[in-house]
C-alpha cells in the first residue's frame, strides 16, 4: 500500500513537470522568434530597449499586465492574505487608485519622452532640469529598487519548482539562461510576445480555481467563516477587516504608498514609453482594472487555503500546496507554469529596464559621452545579462528573507524619485540641488525607518504623544517634499542659486502637437509622412 501510494505520487509529479515543461519550452520558442515579431534592427536602444515604441493597445495592455502583476504576486499576496487577513487586500485599492494617477501622468511622461528620445526617466530628468547629478540619484535609486525585484521573481519561480520537487539551483539556473538568450537576441519584443501566453494562462487559472475550489470546502461562505476562525489564532492576529484606527491607517498608507510608487518602477515606465502613442496609454489606463478584479481573485486563494485546511511550513507554500491538494496533477502544471511564466515576464523588462537606465545615465554620461547608437545597444545588452547574474547570485547565496527585505526598501526608495520626475511634469520650480538634498533626506530616513521595524512596512511614528502607524514610503516621501521645499524656497530666493537651462519646451508635452505622434529621431531619420485622414 505504501509502495503504490509513492509510485502514484511520483507519476503526479512527473504528468505536472511534462506539462509544466512542455508550457516553459513554448514560451522559450516563442522568446526567440520574437526578434522576428515586427523585425528591425536592435542596434538601436529605441528597438533593443523600447520595442520601437510601435506597440499598440492590446500588446501595451498585456505587456503592462505581464509586468506589473508578478509571479511574486501570485505567490505573495494569498501568502499574506493567508496569514494576516484582510491587510493583505490592499493591494487591490492600490491597483484602483494608482489608474487614474497613472491616466493624468503618464501619457504625458510618454510625450515629451518621445519628443526628445527619452528612453528612462533618467534622461526626462536630465533634461528638464540640465542636472547630470540629479538625473544620476534618478537612475541609481531606480537600479537598487529593480535588482531585489527582479530576485523576487526567482522566488516565486523557486517556489513552484520545489513544490513539483525539483531539488537544488540547476532548474532556476537553466530558466534564467534561456531567459537571459532570448532577451538578449529579442530586447524587449521578447517579454511582449510572451506576456500575452503568460496573461492567457493566469486568467485560465484563476477563473478555474475560484469557480473550482470553492466547491471543495462548501462554497464562499463557509470559506469566510473558516477564515473568520483561524485568523485570530495566528501569531500575530489576524482579521477579516481591520480592526483599530491604527490597522486603518496603515491600510489606507500603505494602499496609496504603493499607488504612487507603482509607475515610478523603470520597468513599469519602460513599458509605457513602448506604447505607439499617448492615446494607448490613455486606454491602457481604462483596461487595466481588470487585473485589479484579477487579483482580487488571487487574493482569494489564501482564504481557500484556510477552509481547505492546508498548514504550510511557509505561507508562500499555501497556493502550491492548495492546488496540489485539490487538482488534478495536469492541472498543477498547467497552473505552476503559468506562475514560472510570470516571473520570466516582469524579469526581462526589469533586466531591460536596468540596462537602459545604466547605459544611458551612467555608460554615456559619465564612460563614452559619444557612443554611437550601436554601442549603447551593444552595452545595454551586456548590462541586461549582468543584472540577471546578480539577481541570481543573491537568490543562491543569500536567504530570500534579505531579498523580500531589499523589495520592501525598493518600494520606499522608488517613492524618492517622484518630485523629480511627477512634479517635474508640470513644473520646473523646484530647484535641482533642493532635489537631490530632498532625495538624499528621504532615501536615509526610509531606510533607517524600515530596517529599525525590521523591514516591515510600516512604522509607528509619535508626533505630540499620538502614534501614527503608516507606510514608511508616506513618511520618507514627506520629509523628502519638506526638504526640497525649503531649499527651493531659499536657493532662489535667498542666495539666489543660479539654474541650468530646460532643454524641453511647452509643446514638447502637448499630446496633440505634431512631435507627439511624428517625434523627432535621435538619428535623424525622417520621420514617416502622415497617413490620410478617412
Amino acid at each position: 500500500m505504501i509502495g503504490a501510494a509513492i509510485q502514484e505520487s511520483h507519476d503526479s509529479n512527473t504528468t505536472a513537470l511534462v506539462v509544466f515543461g512542455v508550457l516553459f519550452a513554448l514560451v522559450t520558442v516563442l522568446g526567440f522568434v520574437a526578434v522576428r515579431w515586427r523585425q528591425a534592427k536592435l542596434d538601436h536602444l529605441d528597438e533593443w530597449g523600447l520595442g520601437g515604441r510601435r506597440f499598440g493597445t492590446v500588446i501595451t495592455w498585456f505587456l503592462l499586465g505581464g509586468d506589473l502583476y508578478t509571479a511574486y504576486t501570485f505567490i505573495a499576496v494569498p501568502a499574506l492574505v493567508f496569514g494576516a487577513g484582510a491587510i493583505g487586500f490592499f493591494a487591490l485599492p492600490y491597483t484602483i487608485m494608482v489608474y487614474p494617477l497613472i491616466f493624468m501622468v503618464m501619457p504625458r511622461l510618454w510625450t515629451v519622452c518621445r519628443a526628445h528620445g527619452y528612453v528612462t526617466p533618467a534622461d526626462f530628468v536630465r533634461g528638464r532640469y540640465g542636472s547630470r547629478p540629479l538625473a544620476l540619484v534618478v537612475a541609481l535609486t531606480g537600479l537598487l529598487a529593480t535588482m531585489p525585484y527582479i530576485a523576487l521573481q526567482l522566488v516565486g519561480m523557486q517556489i513552484v519548482l520545489g513544490a513539483l520537487g525539483v531539488e537544488g539551483d540547476w532548474p532556476l539556473i537553466l530558466a534564467f539562461l534561456i531567459l537571459a538568450a532570448y532577451t538578449y537576441q529579442s530586447g524587449l519584443r521578447a517579454p511582449a510576445l510572451i506576456a500575452v501566453v503568460k496573461d492567457t494562462l493566469i486568467y485560465v487559472t484563476i477563473l478555474v480555481a475560484v469557480i473550482y475550489i470553492p466547491s471543495k470546502i462548501g462554497g464562499f461562505g463557509a470559506m469566510f467563516d473558516a477564515a473568520d476562525k483561524a485568523l485570530p489564532e495566528r501569531d500575530p492576529p489576524g482579521s477579516l477587516i481591520p480592526t483599530g484606527a491604527n490597522a486603518q491607517v496603515a491600510y489606507a498608507s500603505l494602499a496609496f504608498g504603493s499607488a504612487l510608487a507603482l509607475f515610478l518602477y523603470p520597468h513599469a515606465i519602460t513599458a509605457v514609453l513602448s506604447a505607439k502613442s499617448a492615446q494607448t496609454v490613455r486606454r491602457n489606463t481604462a483596461l487595466l482594472p481588470a487585473y485589479t478584479f484579477l487579483l482580487g481573485l488571487i487574493a482569494l486563494l489564501g482564504y481557500m487555503a484556510i477552509a481547505r485546511g492546508i498548514d504550510p511550513s511557509d505561507p508562500n507554500f499555501a497556493v502550491p500546496d492548495l492546488f496540489l491538494n485539490v487538482f488534478p496533477s495536469w492541472f498543477v502544471g498547467f497552473a505552476f507554469a503559468a506562475i514560472a511564466i510570470g516571473a520570466l515576464v516582469p524579469a526581462a523588462v526589469m533586466s531591460i529596464a536596468a540596462a537602459n537606465l545604466f547605459t544611458r545615465s551612467i555608460y554615456k554620461q559619465y564612460i563614452r559621452p559619444h557612443a554611437s547608437h550601436a554601442d549603447e545597444a551593444r552595452t545595454a545588452k551586456i548590462v541586461s545579462l549582468l543584472v540577471k547574474v546578480g539577481a541570481l547570485v543573491i537568490i543562491v547565496t543569500l536567504p530570500t528573507k534579505y531579498a523580500i527585505e531589499l523589495q520592501l526598501l525598493g518600494g520606499v526608495w522608488i517613492l524618492q524619485t517622484l518630485p523629480a520626475i511627477v512634479v517635474g511634469l508640470y513644473s520646473r520650480w523646484l530647484h535641482r540641488w533642493a532635489l537631490v538634498a530632498g532625495w538624499v533626506v528621504g532615501m536615509v530616513l526610509g531606510t533607517l525607518m524600515a530596517e529599525s521595524q525590521d523591514f516591515a512596512p510600516t512604522y509607528p511614528l509619535e508626533i505630540f504623544g499620538t502614534t501614527i502607524n503608516a507606510y514608511t514610503g508616506v513618511f520618507a516621501l514627506a520629509a523628502n517634499l519638506l526638504v526640497t521645499l525649503v531649499l527651493t524656497v531659499v536657493l532662489r530666493h535667498g542666495v539666489k542659486a543660479p539654474d541650468d537651462g530646460d532643454e524641453t519646451q511647452p509643446a514638447d508635452y502637448d499630446e496633440l502637437a505634431e512631435d507627439a505622434v511624428y517625434p523627432s529621431r535621435r538619428d535623424s531619420e525622417p520621420a514617416p509622412a502622415p497617413e490620410p485622414v478617412a
